[in-house]
């Protein structure tokens, strides 16, 4: 349970950087954050208390007493994808602030291209 309240905790810090937080950087540390507790909400939903890992079962388990693999794999999967979305959108953070010379997204919007 308490892998739930983090992961929604975790989730609500991330919007609340995305939607009142002015400074690009800070808005993708909050992306990030997001991505993050989603991660942690999948392992959660997939966590089975006192079990084990399918590879390492010994006859007689039945499925109840084993750990699903499949939100595991999927996470792994995200977090790469995670990565790769921070990187890119931090080097877009770094050629708006060649061009415009700040990271202030009000006053971005008010630049004409």
């Amino acid at each position: 349970m308490i892998y739930y309240a983090a992961s929604i905790l975790l989730i609500l810090i991330g919007m609340y950087a995305v939607l009142v937080k002015k400074n690009i950087i800070k808005i993708v540390i909050g992306l990030s954050i997001i991505d993050s507790g989603v991660h942690l909400l999948f392992i959660a939903i997939g966590y089975v208390k006192d079990a084990t890992a399918p590879i390492y079962s010994r006859p007689g388990l039945e499925a109840g007493q084993m750990v699903d693999p499949v939100p595991q794999a999927l996470v792994l999967t995200a977090i790469v994808i995670g990565l790769a979305v921070t990187a890119v959108a931090l080097s877009l953070v770094i050629r708006l602030y060649d061009h415009h010379k700040t990271l202030n997204i009000n006053r971005i919007r008010k630049l004409k291209w």
